[in-house]
């Protein structure tokens, strides 16, 4: 469907974004449900944020994704803010109402979401380890905490990074912890979490003793096969690459702006053809 002066307008604010899988996934959502929509890049270097923000209405946009440097930033600049946005200091989806620009946080739920639907983890009573202190990190930690996990033990390689991730899950009873990145081969945990870049060159982290028990996420979506994965699956513990993460957090976005249920087969088969054909970026 060709965009013409009635088609609502939604993207991506990001820098460098031109290798983004999120236009492919939004446009195929739309063309499934027959959404007169577009969904398009939006580069922005840094220092441009607040006039790209202050933009967004009057170009007639109906919302944005964010994705790095700028959620952080966004967080700072938007006024209107989620729980989950607030908590993390982190915007990645942007609603354009009448009264302004809202921020939301969509990898939190997202994050839920993959975990119970498709890994089928209840972090009820459960253990996690979780690997990195950035935005990620803190929407990983924060969902499981939300969901009732119990321990959350934060490895990263620097402590004053890692102690944002504990005051982002306060209030939600689960015991949290930083460790360094060496001190994390002695943490015992039922779920693993790698939300750092180590893997995409074929890194592997210090990682605590894996059984067939322990459930291993790497948020990483390429290679199809991180260093984590396949050392989990030497143990026989199951594992699971990062574009579950960016599907449900999408769809969550999506919902946002169109208040429709969003095509979940229809957005999954875009980003594995993106995929395949050399894509590398969210």
């Amino acid at each position: 469907m060709g965009a013409r002066g009635s088609t609502r307008a939604v993207g991506v604010i990001g820098w460098p974004v031109q290798h983004s899988l999120s236009p492919a996934i939004h446009n195929a959502a739309f063309a499934a449900l027959e959404l007169d929509w577009v969904y398009v890049a939006l580069p922005v270097p840094p220092g441009s944020l607040a006039e790209a923000l202050a933009g967004l209405p009057a170009l007639g946009f109906v919302g944005a994704n964010v994705t790095m440097p700028h959620k952080t930033e966004s967080a700072e600049l938007i006024a209107d803010l989620s729980e989950d946005a607030s908590r993390l200091r982190a915007v990645n989806t942007i609603v354009v109402g009448p009264g302004g620009l809202a921020g939301h946080n969509t990898d939190v739920p997202g994050f839920d979401r993959f975990l119970r639907g498709d890994a089928g983890f209840d972090p009820t009573d459960r253990s996690a380890l979780v690997f990195g202190a950035g935005g990620a990190a803190r929407a990983c930690a924060l969902a499981l905490a939300r969901g009732g996990a119990t321990s959350i033990v934060v490895a990263a390689r620097d402590a004053t990074r890692a102690a944002d991730v504990v005051s982002a899950v306060e209030g939600f009873g689960a015991e949290v912890r930083a460790v360094g990145f060496g001190d994390a081969t002695g943490v015992a945990a039922d779920l693993v979490v790698n939300a750092t870049p180590l893997g995409r060159e074929g890194e592997l982290l210090p990682l605590p003793a894996l059984t067939p028990e322990t459930l291993v996420v790497d948020l990483l979506y390429l290679p199809s096969t991180t260093p984590l994965q396949q050392a989990a699956r030497d143990v026989g513990a199951s594992a699971f690459g990062g574009l579950g993460l960016l599907l449900h957090q999408a769809a969550l976005s999506f919902e946002l702006w169109t208040g429709r249920p969003a095509p979940m087969s229809a957005m999954s088969a875009a980003a594995l053809a993106e995929l395949a054909d050399g894509h590398l970026d969210a």
